[in-house]
């Protein structure tokens, strides 16, 4: 995409159609803004998968415009991408609030990638760029520093809201209202907003009332130790469990290193006072059960997180007790309910006490805008264009129905893809025209973009019908075959079980390669007629169809 002079351009390299990896560009002449840079965790159906991340082409071949990089908050769908973006394209600055800030330094640091980069900002900053500039809003959500980026440029104010909830007893400070009603009576040109929760109804609960219900499961449950699992992004809520743990003259033993990170960047920004409320697991075998709790990852059924391992029996340090009573203050992310199903189903094999949100909703409250909020938001900015953001396409949907409930008429609302560019005008129209490049980028350990939709079709090929290597060793002048095929499976059969299907493949292999001899077909010609054959003939045998791989060696006579 070329922007032309008298063109602001906004556009997704990711978040749209997705819930993860937001990624958000606000583009004039030669300056790029960027509002995030998150990763999408992947489905059960990306084998080998680890992270699916944004396509950076674009924003390489724009690197020379590109001001800053602004971070909203600390979560890993808005900074998990960080460190791949950085091995790509050169970033001048990123600025973070305080605790996004101390994460992302952890991240870059455990990768050896430099931290220089990056500038703290609060409520009180304001960015000055050639011809755009920026200021923040603080907004509630469940992660603390959380804020709403208003991107002045020269047609008109553009907000982007960040994640966020409207929160009015909440624990840590009040989302700037006040600010946000000043911003829509001066005029917002277009409004980026979040849709997480646009399908559900009302007002999220506060979070002073999953603080009452926890109280409320410590004073029922005195005599007992309890294992509590929920987000360790969840700073607020770590905050009360840790007051309430005082309350209740508990101490707190740690398990699960995003915990441990979060406890120490709470610890180190204040907002956890008290350091001696944490012990570790040697010190709690001195104390009885009832005397501490046990704070722990695993809240998402994650195989190799604390709670998992404790559920299975493999934790180390931790073994449970017959009235251990466990609570997950947390709901399962979509996709996440069946591990998370599984775990709490060991937990009751083991005969233990499970509190989930199901049982008590108070137990957890989102940190997203239900859609009641979601319409508070569109009051309150008065947007006089809408793109809603972060959310599947039936979110952003419903999203500019709300919008225009709260009269942003329906032809001034876009329902974009990835890619897609909304374009403001000097004119002051706004228009959805035009695409820069945005496709999904997959991580394989160290690899990045090398996994592409073939390999992980084969992948799932060889998951469900398993694969068969099939090993030639012909005359180097002939082609003739020397000794028998040598047939190998992994995850179609067993080769000693199934003697008399190996037998049968092993002629057919044998007819294959006889054939291609007398018609001096060239080797991969064979290997093609074997995988097209074979296939074949075994799923007319089996009903299955493993993935075939022929193997010849030309040996020399």
């Amino acid at each position: 995409m070329k922007t032309q002079d008298d063109v602001v351009a906004v556009y997704a390299l990711g978040g749209l159609g997705e819930v993860g990896k937001n990624m958000y560009c606000i583009e004039y002449k030669d300056e790029i803004i960027i509002i995030d840079c998150g990763v999408m965790f992947p489905e059960d159906d990306l084998l080998g998968i680890d992270y699916v991340i944004q396509d950076f082409t674009h924003i390489k071949n724009n690197e020379d415009k590109i001001k800053a990089l602004i971070i909203t908050h600390g979560h890993e769908d808005h900074i998990g991408g960080i460190p791949f973006l950085l091995q790509n394209v050169k970033i001048p600055k990123i600025y973070a609030p305080k605790i996004a800030c101390d994460l992302i330094v952890k991240k870059l640091e455990d990768r050896n990638q430099p931290t220089d980069m990056i500038e703290a900002y609060n409520k009180e900053t304001e960015l000055k760029f050639k011809y755009m500039s920026v200021d923040f809003i603080n907004t509630t959500h469940s992660i603390p520093d959380s804020y709403a980026i208003v991107i002045h440029t020269p047609f008109g104010k553009i907000v982007h809201t960040g994640d966020f909830k409207f929160d009015l007893t909440p624990i840590g400070p009040m989302a700037d209202i006040h600010k946000m009603a000043r911003l829509g009576d001066e005029g917002v040109k277009l409004l980026l907003s979040e849709s997480t929760n646009a399908l559900v109804p009302g007002f999220s609960a506060s979070e002073s009332v999953v603080d009452q219900a926890l109280g409320n499961v410590f004073a029922k449950e005195q005599t007992s130790r309890i294992i509590l699992a929920t987000f360790a992004s969840n700073i607020y809520r770590i905050k009360h469990i840790v007051e309430t743990c005082k309350e209740n003259n508990r101490k707190i033993v740690v398990f699960g290193r995003s915990m441990e990170n979060a406890k120490e960047i709470a610890l180190k920004n204040e907002l956890l006072n008290d350091p001696t409320i944490f012990i570790d697991m040697n010190t709690a075998k001195n104390l009885k059960k009832h005397e501490y709790i046990i704070l722990c990852t695993g809240s998402q059924g994650e195989p190799l997180a604390a709670l998992s391992r404790i559920a299975a029996g493999t934790h180390k340090q931790v073994k449970l007790l017959p009235d251990d009573v466990i609570v997950f203050s947390s709901n399962p992310i979509p996709g996440n309910t069946k591990s998370v199903n599984y775990v709490i189903n060991k937990l009751y094999l083991q005969g233990v006490k499970v509190y989930t949100n199901e049982d008590d909703e108070s137990l957890h409250t989102s940190g997203h805008a239900r859609s009641g909020e979601l319409q508070w938001m569109l009051r309150l900015l008065k947007p006089e264009y809408f793109m809603p953001i972060h959310g599947e396409y039936r979110m952003l949907k419903q999203h500019i129905t709300l919008a225009e409930q709260c009269d942003v008429p329906r032809e001034h609302s876009f329902l974009c893809e990835n890619g897609d560019c909304v374009k403001i005008h000097k004119d002051g129209t706004v228009k959805k025209s035009g695409r820069v490049q945005a496709s999904t980028v997959y991580v394989d350990g160290s690899r990045i973009g090398e996994v592409g939709s073939v390999v992980l079709k084969d992948r799932k090929l060889m998951s469900k019908d398993g694969i068969l290597v099939t090993i030639l060793n012909l005359d180097k002048k002939t082609h003739q075959l020397l000794i028998k095929p040598n047939i190998t499976t992994r995850g179609f059969v067993m080769v000693n079980d199934n003697k008399a299907l190996i037998q049968d493949i092993e002629n057919k292999v044998s007819e294959i390669t006889n054939n291609a001899v007398k018609n001096k077909t060239n080797i991969t010609d064979l290997k093609n007629m074997i995988i097209l054959e074979l296939s074949m003939y075994i799923n007319k045998l089996t009903g299955r169809r493993p993935m075939v791989l022929p193997v010849v060696m030309e040996v020399e006579k």
